[in-house]
């Protein structure tokens, strides 16, 4: 059985969150993973220093970032060949249908393993 998610559970006790803080609890990203996320659903097919500059983050902040959006499925990276030689990495988002699906399993996962732990009680 899986340790239960903190953030999870502190999401459980808000009357009404905004989509901004589900999307965080469910996949325990950060606030600047967040932004970066919503941004890059602004500006799809960004590279490391478009975001940054939109951002006004430092460069390796964003890349750590979208590192971390990019194991949670909810950014995908493509290389492109640049005319003159080279490449350059591009971002592109997980829609948000295919986010709110993506939560909707983290949810439902999460349920399965309370359920569990409450099945466990008294064995």
């Amino acid at each position: 059985m899986t340790d239960t998610n903190p953030e999870m559970e502190d999401l459980m006790r808000i009357d009404d969150p905004e989509f901004d803080r589900v999307l965080e609890c469910v996949f325990g990203i950060h606030p600047h993973e967040r932004r970066t996320y919503v941004t890059l659903l602004e500006l799809p097919g960004s590279t490391v220093v478009e975001l940054a500059d939109a951002l006004e983050r430092d460069r390796s902040n964003v890349s750590r970032s979208l590192t971390t959006l990019q194991e949670k499925a909810l950014v995908e990276r493509d290389r492109k060949i640049l005319g003159g030689g080279g490449y350059v990495y591009q971002y592109f988002p997980t829609p948000i249908p295919k986010a709110k699906e993506l939560m909707h399993v983290a949810v439902d996962e999460w349920a399965a393993d309370v359920h569990e732990r409450i099945d466990s009680f008294g064995s």
